[in-house]
């Protein structure tokens, strides 16, 4: 019996006219019935399956060109490195600066997200937080989580953080932030520095310098890495090794 062999020009002439096709349009394109087959071309393709649509949609990998958060659009369809909405929709979450509402997802991402965010946290894979009456979605990571609320609260005016500014280091200021200081490492050190530079306004940098017996550089830097957002959540964690070394006693 003689095996019925399929060539990959029909679906590629497709994917070129249009970029994007359903199942039923690639079964016409090859001329079968059988969706195996259409699929076994489509791996040679490298192909992506859509996350919108209810996946109904499929292109190649070259079309796309995904942003930071790892998704596009083709056709106003919805495609993402990640497998499915649900996970496309936590990674969105995890890499936000002050986590999302569901309107504020749906925005994004041109869809309902109502059902993956449920799941996600019935899985303990996001949180969520009734603020201002509405519901935002944060990061399972406790020190992301916080860091995303006080960026939610900022941005929606729950407080500001330049109402946090003062005019004067008084003595009991200038005491506990020394006694603060002295508590951290070198780089949480430079950061808490920039911190307390920012928080003054205009001279800061020279203040906390002189305070604390920094060179003004270090300050200006550990500021910058802030305002850059460059600081890495695992922060205040110690890289592994790190530390004093073991003393062992030597036996003769």
């Amino acid at each position: 019996m003689n095996t019925i062999s399929f060539s990959l020009e029909p679906l590629q002439k497709l994917f070129k006219q249009q970029k994007t096709a359903t199942i039923f349009e690639l079964k016409a394109a090859l001329q079968t019935n059988v969706t195996m087959t259409v699929f076994r071309k489509l791996k040679q393709l490298n192909y992506l399956s859509s996350c919108s649509h209810s996946g109904k949609y499929y292109s190649l990998k070259r079309f796309t060109k995904f942003n930071e958060n790892g998704y596009c659009f083709i056709n106003s369809i919805l495609f993402s490195t990640y497998p499915t909405l649900k996970e496309t929709i936590k990674a969105l979450i995890e890499n936000s600066h002050h986590g999302y509402m569901a309107k504020e997802i749906e925005k994004k991402l041109k869809v309902k997200p109502n059902e993956p965010l449920l799941q996600l946290t019935k899985e303990t894979n996001i949180t969520r937080k009734k603020i201002n009456g509405s519901y935002v979605y944060f990061s399972i990571n406790s020190n992301k989580k916080k860091q995303q609320e006080l960026f939610r609260k900022e941005s929606s005016g729950t407080f500001k953080l330049n109402n946090m500014q003062p005019d004067v280091l008084m003595n009991e200021i200038k005491a506990s932030i020394i006694i603060f200081y002295s508590l951290l490492n070198e780089k949480q050190r430079r950061i808490y520095a920039g911190l307390e530079a920012m928080k003054i306004g205009r001279g800061g940098d020279m203040i906390i310098a002189e305070l604390l017996g920094l060179n003004i550089n270090t300050v200006k830097r550990g500021r910058n890495e802030l305002l850059q957002d460059l600081v890495s959540i695992d922060i205040m964690n110690r890289k592994p090794g790190g530390g004093r070394k073991k003393i062992i006693k030597k036996t003769l």
